[in-house]
C-alpha cells in the first residue's frame, strides 16, 4: 500500500467508527438497538447517497479488500461470542413450548420464503435456482438472538417467564437456521472441485463436541483463577480463527466454525471467564470491527436506482418476512394455550433480525445466491423488522415501568420455568 492509500484507509475507518458510534447512540435515544444506527451509518457511506462520491473518496478501490478482511475478522469474533452465550439451559428450562414455537416460526416463513424465491428467481437468480430458492427461505426465517436479548434487557424482561421463553425460542431458532444455511451452502457446490471436503464436516463436528470440549473443560477446571489473561485471549482468538478456517476449508463458511468454537467452551465454572471475554473481545469487535462490517455491507447497498418493481418486491419481502414469522410463532404459542397478548408479544420478539440477518445476507451475496439489487432490498427488510420490534412490543404489552406492575400478570406462562443461567448482553 502507498502512503496515500494507508492514510485514506485509516481516515476512512476513523470516520466510520465515529459515525457508527454517534448514530448508534442516537438510535438508542429513540428506543432502538444500536445496530439500527450502525447499519444506517454503513449505508450512508455507501453508493446510495451522492452516487458513491463519499465512499469513493474515503475508501478507494485499492483499500476495499483490506476492509473486507477486517470485516471477516469482526464477524468471526461476533459469531464466537454468540456461540459462547448460547446456553442449552435456556431450552431445558422452557418446557415443550419453546421447541414448538421455534419450529413453527422456522417452517412457515421458510415455506413462504421458498415460494417467494420461486417468484423472484426469474429476475434475481443468475445460476442454479435451487440454492437461491432455499436461501430465500432461510433468510425469511432468521431471529437475532443478541438483539432480542438486548430488547429484553432494556425493558427489564430478561428474567421474566416471557423473556426466558423468547430467549429459548431464539436459541433454538439460531441452531436450526445455521444448520439449514450450512446445508444450503454445502449443496450449492460453492467449494468447486473440492466439494468432497464437505464429508469431513461431520467428523469435525464430533471432534469439537467430544474431544475439544472435554479438553477445554479440564483446562478451565485446572486454572486457579478463571480470569481472562493475555495468554488466554491469544488462545481463544487462535481457536476461533482456526475453527473458522477449518469450516471455510471444508466448503462451508467461517462463521460456522467461529460459532461452534464458542458453543464448545465450558459453561459451568467459567462464568467470570465468559463475562471477561464478552467485555474485552466484545468491545473491540463492537467498536471497530463490526462497524467495518456495516461499512462493507453498506458499500453493496445501492437504493438510488430502486424503481416501482423494486418497491413491489420489497413489499412482498416484508409481507413474507413479517407475516410468516409472526403467524408461525403466534399459532404455535396459542396451540400451547398461551393467552393472545403473550402470544402476540412472543411472535413480535421472534421477528427481530438485526446483525444476524445481515451476516446471513452477506453469505448469500458472497456465494452468489443474491444479486446486489435483491441484497439491498433484503438489508432494508432486516433494518425495518428490527426497528419495528420494540414499538410493537410496547403496543402489545404496554410500557414497562420497572416495578413489574404491568408485567406481573401477563408474564405468567403455562408449563414454563425461569432458567437461572442468565442471558446474553450483546447489543447487536
Amino acid at each position: 500500500m502507498t502512503t496515500q492509500q494507508t492514510s485514506s484507509l485509516l481516515a476512512g475507518l476513523a470516520v466510520m467508527v465515529l459515525l457508527a458510534r454517534v448514530l448508534g447512540a442516537l438510535a438508542r435515544r429513540f428506543g432502538q438497538p444500536s445496530v439500527i444506527g450502525e447499519v444506517i451509518a454503513g449505508i450512508a457511506l455507501g453508493p446510495t447517497l451522492f452516487h458513491g462520491v463519499v465512499s469513493d473518496a474515503l475508501f478507494p478501490s485499492a483499500t476495499r479488500p483490506l476492509l473486507s478482511a477486517l470485516a471477516a475478522v469482526g464477524v468471526a469474533v461476533f459469531m464466537f461470542i454468540v456461540g459462547l452465550e448460547w446456553d442449552a439451559a435456556l431450552i431445558r428450562g422452557s418446557g415443550a413450548i419453546a421447541p414448538c414455537v421455534s419450529i413453527c416460526s422456522i417452517l412457515l416463513p421458510f415455506g413462504l420464503g421458498t415460494l417467494l424465491g420461486l417468484h423472484l428467481a426469474s429476475a434475481h437468480s443468475h445460476g442454479n435456482r435451487t440454492p437461491f430458492i432455499l436461501f430465500m427461505g432461510i433468510a425469511m426465517s432468521i431471529t437475532a438472538f443478541p438483539v432480542l436479548a438486548r430488547i429484553l434487557t432494556d425493558r427489564r424482561m430478561s428474567r421474566t417467564p416471557l423473556g426466558v421463553l423468547a430467549l429459548a425460542c431464539a436459541a433454538i431458532d439460531d441452531v436450526l437456521a445455521w444448520s439449514l444455511l450450512a446445508a444450503v451452502v454445502a449443496i450449492s457446490g460453492s467449494a468447486g472441485p473440492d466439494q468432497w471436503r464437505i464429508l469431513l464436516a461431520v467428523p469435525f463436528l464430533l471432534a469439537m463436541l467430544f474431544l475439544v470440549r472435554p479438553l477445554l473443560r479440564r483446562a478451565v477446571e485446572r486454572r486457579e483463577t478463571p480470569r481472562l489473561t493475555p495468554s488466554l485471549i491469544a488462545f481463544l482468538l487462535a481457536g476461533l480463527l482456526l475453527s473458522g478456517a477449518t469450516t471455510e476449508w471444508l466448503g462451508l463458511h467461517y462463521i460456522f466454525g467461529a460459532f461452534l468454537f464458542g458453543v464448545v467452551l465450558p459453561r459451568s465454572g467459567a462464568e467470570q471467564l465468559r463475562t471477561d471475554v464478552h467485555e474485552r473481545l466484545g468491545q473491540l469487535s463492537g467498536t471497530l470491527l463490526l462497524p467495518v462490517f456495516f461499512l462493507v455491507a453498506g458499500l453493496q447497498v445501492d437504493l438510488s436506482g430502486v424503481d416501482a418493481a423494486g418497491i413491489g418486491d420489497l413489499g412482498l419481502i416484508m409481507l413474507v418476512a413479517v407475516g410468516g414469522k409472526f403467524l408461525g410463532a403466534f399459532a404455535a404459542a396459542r396451540a400451547n394455550r398461551m393467552p393472545p397478548r403473550q402470544s402476540a408479544a412472543l411472535a413480535t420478539l421472534m421477528n427481530t433480525r438485526g446483525l444476524t440477518e445481515l451476516i446471513v445476507l452477506n453469505v448469500g451475496l458472497q456465494l452468489g445466491f443474491l444479486d446486489k439489487e435483491l441484497y439491498a432490498l433484503m438489508v432494508v427488510m432486516a433494518v425495518v423488522t428490527t426497528a419495528m420490534a420494540g414499538p410493537l412490543l410496547t403496543w402489545v404489552l404496554g410500557r414497562n415501568t420497572g416495578d413489574g406492575g404491568k408485567y406481573s400478570s401477563i408474564h405468567r406462562l403455562p408449563a414454563t420455568r425461569t432458567s437461572s443461567s442468565g442471558v446474553v448482553s450483546a447489543g447487536q
